[in-house]
């Protein structure tokens, strides 16, 4: 009898050992490696594709110089690096729908003032992999800036090491990236910029949609959102909220207008199947992780609610103002002790006179130069010059001596 309760014991603890390794059994078969949740880029696919039928593409591979395509742990991101290697240091963050494309113009313009200059596909766009299984939010974007700039054989490291364009949600990432690394960054340009979009220009139909993660089937989410994308615009009118996927017909050229005119603008002269909106529809239907990445950057990508990186690259710059003889200061501040924010006069998206207000607001009076240009919220390709005239400008360059690239027949947006 006495050897009843040690028997007891020690069945006991045989079951609970038991239960233990078949739990963890069950655990280590259900759990899965990270290169598992990483969703392709069509890039793979594309490679038996005859030359001829790759230049076809509305985004071809070989699009822009100095392609690479950067192996990391969330996946591959493709990357175009060129001009002059003694230039300045110039990275172009693009929107949300986008691929880096949207940016090309401007890239091209600034390459012949003698700029070297870096582009990258956002995860989930373009040629970039996706992710699915991380929220596709500030810190997994400041994490493919710095993927990106460290894929570089020259250095993008250092005091002042480059200067950073970004639009659109390029505009938010951008910001958000210059305030966590404010050495880094020579100087920030914002182009129709996310971050400070005030919250009741959403549409409800958007809050519900995009906050029900959990709630309704992803898959019925991708199919809504789909859909939507493929509707035409909405009719102007001055009191319609901005839904999500208005984003994509803005960066597209097509909020507010006719979207044959805008989204089917040949981007460059010499390559007529070359367009924003044919990119984005050849995304839709060929990279299965655009949307799950788009959706995920509704969701958690620095759209709103951003004011608190904004303040903090406002306080730094009146602190370099204030202590200009101070070397901390002026490391921790940017080219000219401002920020250069470039908006469209007749934008849907991000509106003109409420982001100068915010904008100022966050990052002080005197802190922000704000330049307006006749065009809505693809600004960067209809108006592409005077984009980067007014870049070269703020950085006390002569815009005028350089010969900048035709802009494509793109109306700007009304």
């Amino acid at each position: 009898m006495s050897y009843q309760p040690a028997s007891y014991i020690l069945t006991a603890g045989a079951a609970s050992l038991g239960l233990f390794f078949m739990t963890r059994s069950i655990q280590s078969q259900g759990k899965r490696h990270p290169s598992e949740h990483v969703v392709s880029s069509p890039l793979k696919s594309l490679a038996a594709l005859p030359a001829e039928e790759l230049r076809k593409l509305p985004y071809p591979p070989d699009l822009f110089p100095g392609a690479r395509d950067v192996d990391t742990p969330y996946g591959s991101i493709r990357v175009y690096e060129w001009g002059p290697e003694r230039g300045r240091k110039v990275l172009l963050v693009h929107g949300i729908s986008t691929p880096c494309m949207s940016l090309g113009i401007v890239a091209e313009n600034l390459v012949q003032s003698g700029c070297r200059v870096m582009m990258f596909d956002l995860f989930g766009r373009g040629y970039s992999d996706n992710p699915s299984d991380v929220p596709h939010d500030t810190r997994l974007y400041t994490t493919q800036i710095l993927l990106a700039l460290a894929s570089s054989p020259l250095a993008w490291s250092g005091t002042n090491a480059f200067s950073i364009v970004g639009y659109s949600l390029g505009g938010g990432i951008s910001t958000s990236f210059t305030s966590a690394f404010p050495t880094l960054v020579a100087s920030l340009v914002i182009i129709a910029p996310s971050g400070i979009l005030r919250e009741h220009h959403i549409a409800w139909q958007s809050k519900i949609l995009f906050s029900t993660e959990g709630f309704l089937p992803e898959s019925l989410i991708h199919w809504l959102v789909k859909r939507r994308m493929a509707e035409g615009p909405p009719t102007p009118d001055k009191k319609h909220d901005s839904s999500a996927t208005d984003a994509v017909k803005a960066e597209t050229g097509n909020a507010h207008a006719n979207p044959l005119k805008k989204a089917d603008a040949p981007l460059f002269p010499h390559l007529p199947t070359v367009t924003i909106g044919g990119a984005v529809q050849w995304q839709i239907q060929n990279h299965a992780g655009f949307l799950p990445a788009f959706i995920s950057a509704i969701r958690h990508a620095p759209i709103t609610a951003q004011h608190p990186y904004w303040r903090k690259i406002g306080e730094r710059l009146t602190a370099q103002k204030v202590n200009s003889a101070d070397a901390q200061a002026m490391n921790n501040g940017l080219w000219r002790s401002k920020v250069l924010m470039i908006l469209g006069s007749t934008d849907p998206i991000i509106i003109k006179q409420e982001t100068e207000e915010d904008a100022e607001a966050c990052l002080g009076k005197g802190n922000v130069e704000t330049v307006v240009i006749e065009a809505g919220h693809e600004v960067p390709m209809s108006k592409a010059k005077e984009v980067t005239k007014a870049i070269l400008r703020f950085w006390g360059e002569d815009a005028e001596a350089v010969d900048l690239a035709p802009e494509p027949e793109v109306e700007t947006g009304t």
